[in-house]
C-alpha cells in the first residue's frame, strides 16, 4: 500500500509548510490527486488518519480533490476525457493523443491552520 509514504510524505510537507508559516498546528490539509496518478483516494485517507497520529497534524482532516483526465486533441482542438482505463482516442475526430492536460496530479493545494 504506497499510499501509507504518499500520506507520510504529505504530513511531513504539510508540517514544514506550517511552521514556515509560523503555524503550530493543521486543521485541514486539501491534496489534489489526478485519475491517473495511481493512488486510491479512500486508501490515502485511511493511511493519512494513520500516518497523522503523534503529528503536529494529529487532528487534521484530509480533503482530496479528484482531478478527472483529460487529454488535448490538436487537429480538432478538443479537450476530451481520457478515463479509467485510459483511452487517447479523440471522440470527436477518432485520432490518438498524446498531450495529456490532467489527470497526473498529486500536490498539496493547501493547508488550514486550527483557529485560534
Amino acid at each position: 500500500m504506497h499510499e501509507l509514504s504518499i500520506a507520510t510524505a504529505i504530513i511531513e510537507r504539510a508540517d514544514e509548510l506550517a511552521r514556515a508559516d509560523g503555524t503550530g498546528a493543521v486543521s485541514k490539509v486539501t491534496v489534489r490527486v489526478g485519475e491517473l496518478a495511481g493512488v486510491v483516494p479512500d486508501a490515502l485517507d485511511f493511511a493519512f488518519e494513520v500516518a497523522r497520529d503523534g503529528t503536529a497534524l494529529a487532528g487534521a482532516r484530509l480533503v482530496v480533490e479528484q482531478i478527472p483526465a483529460q487529454a488535448w486533441c490538436g487537429p480538432c482542438a478538443e479537450e476530451f476525457p481520457v478515463g479509467m482505463p485510459p483511452f487517447f482516442w479523440c471522440p470527436r475526430c477518432d485520432q490518438p493523443s498524446s498531450d495529456l492536460r490532467s489527470g497526473r496530479e498529486l500536490e498539496i493545494a493547501g493547508i488550514e491552520p486550527v483557529p485560534v
